[in-house]
């Protein structure tokens, strides 16, 4: 995701670290069956930028009328592009999954400039993906759909990395413009195998391509002819590495980027023991794998968990330290690169990260039909202190609070559960150490409760199922509508009592008695270090010091 809507300082700051690359930037982590404990199938992803107001999308599906036409509004501005005409039949989509349980997500990597820089289409990187959740039954679908509307329209936008998934199969497709003056797209996708886990995370990472494989593999014919016309490509066809020729990798690429994906990997699969030198940005550094077998099978909750990491206990680790302030705040405000006394310095960009405007983990489930089956947790936010609502691929209404137009960015607002989150969330950031746990009380309090009530929920709306589709849909949104309003009312109620128990930088204790708890010793010592003499103590002669 780009949202490239920020600060010139901020873009200038990061221009020459990021090569291209956007200023924001998201998170996807793709589950295969096997790689789960109940054989369900799982992407995720963190949709994040600075101006981006979280919200759950809803578009009805149905029969279209021949010569009907459908606007093409650009994700990231709200610009209309075109139009194009419209399916003879398009499926209902609720967030980033529709009533087949498909699902997509994405993270941009840029790529090269010249590809990127005068894109000759209008089909952008978000339409591509609602389009294809519209009109597709099936992942493998999803993608042909994708091709086909980047062939015939051209491709409006840089280069991006999406994750598709449905009940069965979970691919990556990586997919760059042709540059000025050429309509089309270079593209490829590949099946992660089962039993594995993969990630991206603003870095192409489809390297040497598989061919003769149409089951696992699949591209656009010219993926490799159009390299070597331009001069990216001279060896032979089966050493070709789509990211090495679209998408060269550089510091900021590795530090910013792969190191979110190394620590996926390194989570799920420590016994591999994977070398974090590629993550630190270490030039000549041997490249991560596409994806990795976990030590042990995860579920919806453990993808969730990795959702919200921030390098713990890593190098990278973002708590501690005079930058996590004085209540170690894992979160560093922009620029994430910047200069001081003539040398370059960054911040480290971990998967949960402060400017989320929303995320969810999609998870389809073969063994239940489409509409109980396909479950999107989706929240709102910074992953770490967001609580991930179960909203039910089949539902006709979402919860008021996260419906499109319930608010904006434009003020704030009570009625939007974005304002309500963010509101608990920055507040928590103040004091964040001591505050964060009585949040996560609160989020594991009704996160537990989604999880435990689920099988209860979907035994209820399969008995329903049976008698009527209908129903079990009605049920079902009856439901996903329940859990979403009384989530944001509850955290409501939170932040009123975050600001009565934390007022002031007291602590107020139960009984109501007020505390002041200290800092951290490290961060009076760096206090001293800055300050020394002028703020210490003197005690005047047959003055006895406080014990």
């Amino acid at each position: 995701m780009k949202h490239l809507q920020g600060s010139l300082a901020m873009a200038f700051a990061l221009a020459s670290l990021f090569a291209g690359r956007p200023a924001h930037a998201c998170t996807n982590i793709l589950v295969t069956k096997g790689a789960t404990k109940d054989g369900s199938t799982m992407i995720s992803y963190a949709a994040d930028s600075h101006d981006l107001y979280g919200e759950l999308y809803l578009k009805a599906g149905g029969r279209h009328q021949p010569g009907e036409m459908r606007d093409i509004i650009e994700w990231d501005t709200g610009k209309f592009l075109g139009r194009i005409k419209e399916a003879p039949e398009t499926y209902w989509r609720v967030g980033n999954m529709n009533e087949n349980q498909v699902s997509v997500g994405e993270t941009t990597f840029g790529g090269r400039k010249e590809l990127n820089s005068d894109p000759s289409g209008f089909i952008d990187y978000g339409s591509l993906m609602y389009i294809a959740l519209e009109r597709a039954k099936t992942a493998r679908e999803a993608i042909q759909v994708m091709a086909d509307l980047a062939t015939e329209f051209g491709y409006a936008s840089e280069g991006e990395n999406f994750s598709i998934g449905d009940p069965n199969e979970v691919w990556m497709m990586e997919m760059i413009g042709k540059g000025k003056g050429q309509k089309g797209a270079i593209w490829a996708a590949v099946r992660i195998p089962d039993g594995y886990i993969s990630a991206h995370a603003n870095q192409c990472r489809i390297g040497t391509l598989v061919f003769n494989d149409p089951k696992n593999w699949l591209f656009c014919k010219d993926v490799i002819t159009f390299a070597r016309e331009k001069g990216w490509f001279k060896g032979e066809d089966k050493d070709f590495n789509f990211s090495e020729a679209y998408a060269p990798t550089n510091f900021g690429a590795q530090r910013f980027c792969e190191a979110r994906v190394w620590r996926v990997f390194d989570r799920v699969a420590p016994s591999l023991k994977i070398p974090i030198d590629y993550a630190k940005g270490v030039y000549g550094a041997p490249t991560l794998p596409m994806w990795v077998k976990p030590d042990q099978q995860v579920t919806a909750r453990d993808v969730i968990d990795l959702m919200r990491d921030h390098f713990e206990n890593t190098p990278l680790d973002l708590h501690g330290g005079i930058g996590a302030g004085p209540f170690d705040c894992p979160y560093r405000w922009r620029p994430m690169q910047w200069k001081i006394d003539g040398q370059e310095y960054v911040f480290e960009r971990a998967v949960s990260t402060q400017q989320t405007g929303f995320s969810f983990i999609a998870q389809a489930r073969s063994w239940y039909p489409n509409p109980i089956g396909g479950i999107q947790w989706f929240g709102v936010d910074d992953t770490y202190s967001t609580v991930y609502i179960p909203i039910y691929c089949g539902i006709k209404d979402v919860p008021k609070p996260y419906a499109v137009g319930a608010a904006n960015f434009d003020a704030f607002s009570w009625e939007g559960a974005h304002w309500v989150f963010n509101f608990v969330a920055n507040w928590t950031y103040t004091r964040y150490s001591d505050m964060i746990v009585d949040v996560q009380t609160v989020q594991h309090e009704l996160e537990g409760q989604f999880f435990a009530e689920t099988p209860e929920i979907d035994k209820a709306a399969l008995k329903l199922y049976d008698q009527s589709p209908v129903l079990a849909k009605d049920y079902l949104t009856q439901y996903s509508v329940k859990q979403g309003e009384m989530v944001v009312a509850r955290w409501k109620k939170l932040g009123e009592f975050l600001l009565w128990k934390y007022m002031d930088g007291n602590v107020r204790k139960e009984d109501r008695t007020v505390t002041h708890p200290p800092y951290r010793d490290d961060w009076y010592r760096a206090i001293v270090k800055e300050k020394g003499d002028s703020i210490k103590v003197i005690h005047f002669p047959g003055e006895e010091p406080e014990s």
